[in-house]
């Protein structure tokens, strides 16, 4: 059978149209493998799509599915979530799906059938039970909010910690840091305020942690009363850093897709600072440059990207406030993570670790804490009746020593007079156990009966 060369051109164009859009299949090859990087060639692939690459397992050939991290002229630098354990040089790689326009762009289960559900940062289950017909599917990716037509934060949030409520007021839609190093309580202050503060629904992301944690988490510090109406993504630290990015990325989504029906979302995620580690393991594996103390520059370009995605939206109807853990390595407040942290979060509540091994609980250093929207939320003589509270604590603070070895002559500073009388009673006022609930407004008055005579 003959064909018209008019007829051999439209198919060359169909099949040149088909091509570009991607809807064929490409394959290419494995040229090398460093760390946690490997190299193909023979694909033209978008930066964050989805590749196989095949291995052999126990005489078996299986795919392991990888990320485009990068490129380099002809080039793929690839990912892998998973182990790379049985991949040999020449392996083939291919794409995922026909087509590649729509999986460059992750879809993942979203919406209310996730409530009450543990998931990994895929979207699968982890707690043995298949996910509901109700879920949605969405993309990761996201449209950036015109600050000036975000709402701004003018309505308290009631956490339920007496120490936060009444000295470092929050306010719905504001994004908040909690600054600790290891062991000294913040899983049991966050699981605090995911059973006490007044949030429609609570979105849980634990990132980078032990896995022993996470069920520990779940099970003992959020309880059934918290996992009802929460979301929990949980990502450990044995995983890939591209899931544990992934991770972070999909619990600040699908608290997106709650905020924009209209509910307020608590959004937890712990931690940030694994996080920044996931994304310095997977730039320095592609080559990118170490710059402050380890940390190449896109980390610090990917944290405020990451945190500015929460907050209020543009119609005043939805919030998402977030409350963001950041490891201070040996309880460095200067580590580079936690500097910029501190810069693009709106406060910042720093754990004591000298408190907490004197048994205060929770270890709220509230001379080092701060909530840089306070003063809008509220009136001007409540706020300043938490000021007089912590200058009068910081006045004893300051003057400890003196005072134990009795060489502070009463009567000297009239300040610390009035805070050596009132020490104990502010020491208890901002100790609080796991099972107490202390609301906003039981909170304001515990400060006046405190503070209000010596105004």
């Amino acid at each position: 059978m003959k064909y018209s060369s008019q007829w051999l051109s439209k198919i060359d164009q169909a099949t040149q149209q088909l091509q570009s859009l991607s809807l064929i299949r490409q394959y290419g090859r494995l040229v090398k493998a460093s760390g946690l990087v490997l190299e193909a060639v023979g694909l033209k692939l978008p930066l964050g799509s989805n590749c196989l690459v095949e291995r052999q397992t126990n005489g078996q050939t299986e795919p392991v599915e990888c990320e485009v991290v990068g490129f380099n002229d002809k080039t793929l630098y690839l990912m892998p979530f998973e182990s790379t354990d049985g991949i040999l040089l020449g392996a083939r790689v291919y794409t995922k799906q026909y087509d590649l326009t729509h999986f460059s762009h992750k879809v993942l289960p979203m919406g209310m059938g996730l409530l009450g559900r543990v998931v990994d940062a895929m979207g699968k289950p982890l707690d043995g039970r298949a996910l509901p017909d109700l879920v949605e599917y969405e993309g990761l990716s996201h449209k950036a909010i015109n600050p000036l037509q975000r709402t701004p934060v003018h309505q308290v949030l009631d956490v339920g910690v007496r120490a936060i409520n009444a000295l470092l007021t929050v306010g719905k839609g504001q994004r908040m840091g909690l600054f600790a190093g290891s062991g000294v309580g913040k899983s049991v202050l966050l699981g605090m305020m995911a059973r006490y503060t007044q949030a429609d629904i609570i979105v849980v992301g634990l990132i980078g942690e032990r896995g022993r944690e996470v069920k520990d988490f779940i099970e003992n510090i959020l309880g059934e009363e918290g996992l009802a109406r929460a979301v929990v993504i949980a990502a450990p630290a044995d995983v890939s850093p591209l899931l544990r990015l992934q991770g972070a990325a999909y619990a600040t989504k699908i608290a997106e897709n709650f905020r924009d029906k209209g509910f307020n979302v608590l959004l937890i995620m712990d931690s940030l600072t694994r996080y920044a580690m996931a994304q310095r393991e997977i730039a320095l594996a592609i080559g990118e440059p170490p710059a402050t103390k380890g940390y190449p520059p896109s980390v610090f370009a990917k944290l405020p990207a990451l945190v500015e995605r929460a907050g209020n939206d543009e119609n005043g109807k939805g919030s998402i406030t977030a409350f963001y853990t950041v490891l201070t390595e040996g309880d460095d407040q200067q580590d580079p993570i936690a500097d910029s942290a501190r810069a693009i979060l709106d406060g910042h509540i720093v754990l004591s670790r000298s408190l907490a091994e004197s048994g205060h609980y929770p270890a709220i250093d509230i001379e080092a804490s701060i909530s840089r929207v306070m003063t809008d939320l509220t009136a001007p003589e409540d706020e300043k009746k938490s000021r007089l509270f912590k200058q009068l604590f910081s006045s004893f603070q300051r003057n400890r020593d003196l005072i134990n070895v009795g060489a502070y002559v009463t009567g000297t500073d009239p300040l610390l007079d009035k805070a050596i009388v009132l020490f104990p009673t502010m020491q208890k006022f901002l100790q609080q156990s796991i099972n107490e609930h202390c609301s906003y407004q039981d909170a304001y008055q515990q400060l006046v009966s405190i503070v209000g005579s010596t105004s």
